[in-house]
């Protein structure tokens, strides 16, 4: 049989089957009955059962780590193919070529990060099949009969072979990853990094993992043929059957209160109808003393079963009615303190609140359609940015005019907005169209004070294109300036009560200034900002990056335990916010930095891009993560990313000195001596530059100059040896720790 292999994207590995067979077909094959709907009788349910003793209220007891969950394992055998299968192995990270977003709505990423997405609607859906197979070859009969039911056969093979030429046009950028045959396409497993196939592969051992999942599995896919929305529900049911089994594997009665809370609530979030988990989150919230936040997970669990046709159960109506009981016998015990506390309030604010303009047309070369799409996606790009508050641009042009910043201040209360204009032009002695796009950021709040503005000059040909790239970084160089703008405001307020975002942004100019006392204020801060608001993700993320530079800069009195509480920290952010790229990117180098566990970092990392793909932070930190890994290649490719995005970020000292090890691995000593000097220049408190800095300088035979960066280490970091920084440094190949140490040794640094 002929394989014609497309210069196209790369294959599967994804969760649920949809190979050259049907599930019942291939169930019957096996001998097995097709899966049924599972359904969760309350008649099967065993008088010792752990949900019939919450109803009784005796929720800490169990029998084993899966007490509450027998009656989901006791229907194991009837789990559907696919999803209830172990995930495939994942391919190797410095192969993989094409990225593909499952996990809410679809996206795709080539191997430099350039979208490729297929524009067509039913393409996107072939690629979708194709990397829900595992690898496996997919009928052509199978994909006409899924995404053309309703045409004849020939008209039907015609419009995927259509289909596939598109596929393989847009995936051209990520090499030979299409393969297609008379009856069969495949994508190659090897060459493929799925976000849902990776959370169910690292869900088994890491119950973080699980908390990326939000959002509906190919949620903007609906509609497409009622044969594939029939095949969608399917594959959406098996995927949140099997995270909600691997959430269910984390869940132990004997664990405390706050552990079950934190498991009951993944349960729900991947499966908001299963009333099970409800009853032990808020068994587990009742356990905490947290009778409001149980009362409110009783209501969600009322609202979440009507929306699924279901009714709320007796045990669940029981439960409810003993909080009732113990609430009003705590209310006549304690009125004082109850009047002392007061009504719990969520902060009105946590972040600032933008706007971007429709875009002035200068001239009359270029079309109107490319002003309003520029703004719009724009917008959607600074919304993937979860402390910023978007206004979209059609909001703004509802004004009588959308610059007027008085209007936009009182009418759409914006604290800032970001206007400007396009026009386009003909290069001389050029045929192609040359677009030049002009941006302003404003503070509203300071009388429409310009704080930022860049132009931007770019090729039209490629419209898509222009606006992915402009877009992209507009929004990755705004984001640390209205950062700085905020932490500069939070700072010259007066000393009052501040409010939980007030405090982060107050914490995080002295987290980079590495000054030792105001770095251990910022601590102080930092865990004030969670104990006011303990369900604000921001506040855990930014505690977990601060306890990072606490251990990095030999400032911890007790590392391993700041260890396991940056570990916490960043675990508790990505619950409470499994959508904030910086949480996820966060947690991610804390795995990978903190811990050396390389493959959870990495997939945590690709998460956050997946999310938000213009964070420079992420293509950093997962830079670094590779590069412990000791694929140095990719992660140069992908640390110097942000330097496309953000060329002048206020955070460059921490983001360059990533690239220096690597760049010492690979045997460019120069090239590393060159980007230690710069960032010294920029941040001379910085151990992590002084270290690679010292190593770089030491192999290339400038021993004197490699020793005085030893002693400025030394003057940083009193207690470095090269045996300490050997046991805890999170690169891993034998090859790499022999030639740090060796760098380290003819420096001058005590080996012990």
């Amino acid at each position: 049989m002929r394989v014609r292999v497309h210069p196209a994207a790369a294959g599967a590995g994804a969760p649920g089957d949809v190979g050259a067979r049907d599930p019942p077909a291939r169930a019957r094959e096996e001998g097995r009955k097709p899966a049924g709907r599972l359904i969760a009788r309350r008649a099967e349910l065993r008088p010792n059962n752990t949900l019939a003793r919450i109803a009784d209220g005796q929720c800490a007891a169990g029998s084993d780590r899966l007490a509450l969950w027998r009656l989901h394992t006791a229907h194991r055998d009837h789990m559907p193919d696919g999803f209830a299968d172990a995930p495939p192995q994942p391919a190797q990270a410095d192969q993989v070529t094409l990225r593909l977003r499952l996990i809410g709505a679809m996206d795709a990423w080539g191997l430099a990060s350039d979208r490729v997405l297929p524009r067509v609607r039913k393409t996107r859906g072939v690629l979708a099949v194709l990397a829900l197979s595992a690898g496996k070859p997919v009928l052509r009969s199978r994909l006409t009969s899924l995404f053309w039911s309703t045409r004849d056969r020939e008209q039907a093979r015609a419009s995927l072979r259509q289909s596939l030429h598109e596929l393989g046009h847009a995936l051209a950028p990520c090499g030979p990853v299409l393969a297609t045959t008379r009856e069969t396409a495949a994508l190659a497993a090897d060459r493929l990094w799925v976000d849902a196939t990776e959370v169910l592969r690292l869900g088994a051992a890491e119950p973080a993992a699980l908390d990326v999942i939000e959002g509906t599995l190919l949620a903007d896919l609906d509609g497409l043929d009622p044969a594939f929305d029939q095949f969608l529900a399917e594959e959406r049911r098996r995927f949140r059957l099997r995270a909600r089994s691997l959430a269910e594997s984390h869940y132990s009665a004997h664990d405390p209160a706050e552990a079950r809370a934190v498991a009951a609530r993944r349960i729900v979030r991947i499966d908001p109808a299963h009333e099970l988990g409800w009853l032990a989150l808020i068994q587990a919230l009742a356990d905490l003393g947290d009778r409001s936040g149980a009362f409110a997970a009783y209501e969600q669990a009322r609202a979440e079963l009507a929306l699924a046709g279901a009714a709320p159960s007796a045990e669940l109506e029981t439960c409810a009615q003993r909080l009732r009981l113990e609430s009003r016998a705590s209310a006549v015990a304690s009125p004082a303190l109850t009047a002392a506390l007061g009504p719990q309030q969520r902060p009105a604010v946590r972040g600032a609140r933008i706007g971007v303009a429709p875009l002035k047309l200068l001239g009359t070369g270029a079309g109107e359609h490319l002003s309003i799409a520029l703004a719009d996606e724009i917008t959607t790009a600074l919304s993937r940015f979860r402390w910023l508050a978007v206004v979209s641009s059609a909001s703004l042009a509802r004004l009588d005019d959308p610059t007027d910043t008085v209007a936009a201040r009182r009418d759409l209360g914006l604290d800032l907005m970001l206007a400007g204009s396009v026009q386009a032009a003909s290069a001389p002695g050029s045929a192609a169209p040359q677009v030049r796009v002009a941006l302003s950021l404003l503070d509203l709040r300071a009388e429409a004070e310009v704080v930022w503005a860049q132009r931007f000059d770019r090729d039209a040909s490629d419209i898509f294109a222009l606006q992915d790239e402009v877009a992209s970084q507009v929004v990755a160089r705004v984001d640390p300036e209205i950062l700085l703008i905020e932490a500069r405001r939070a700072e010259s307020r007066t000393p009052a009560p501040a409010s939980a975002y007030e405090m982060l942004l107050k914490a995080i100019p002295a987290i980079y200034r590495l000054e030792r006392v105001p770095f251990m204020e910022a601590g102080v801060l930092l865990a004030a900002a969670i104990a006011r608001e303990p369900d604000y993700a921001a506040p855990h993320a930014w505690y977990a990056y601060w306890h990072i530079f606490l251990v990095g800069q030999g400032w911890a009195d007790n590392p391993q335990e700041a260890m396991e509480t940056a570990g916490e920290l960043a675990s508790r952010a990505v619950a409470l916010d499994p959508a904030d790229a910086r949480g996820l990117t966060i947690a991610g180098h804390v795995q990978a930095y903190l811990h050396r566990r390389h493959d959870q970092a990495i997939a945590l990392h690709e998460r956050a891009l997946s999310i938000n793909p213009n964070l420079p932070m992420a293509w950093v930190f997962s830079g670094a993560a590779h590069g412990y890994a000791g694929r140095h290649a990719e992660a140069i490719r992908r640390i110097e990313r942000y330097r496309r995005l953000s060329p002048m970020d206020p955070h460059a000292f921490l983001f360059e000195t990533g690239l220096m090890t690597p760049h010492i691995l690979r045997g460019e000593l120069a090239e590393a001596v060159r980007i230690g000097e710069a960032v010294i220049a920029m941040q001379p408190r910085l151990t992590a530059a002084w270290k690679p800095y010292a190593v770089a300088l030491a192999l290339l035979g400038r021993e004197e100059e490699a020793r005085e960066a030893g002693r400025r280490l030394l003057a940083l970091e009193p207690g470095f040896t090269v045996a300490g920084f050997l046991a805890t440094t999170p690169y891993i190949r034998p090859q790499d720790l022999e030639i740090l140490a060796e760098g380290l040794t003819r420096a001058g640094l005590p080996k012990d």
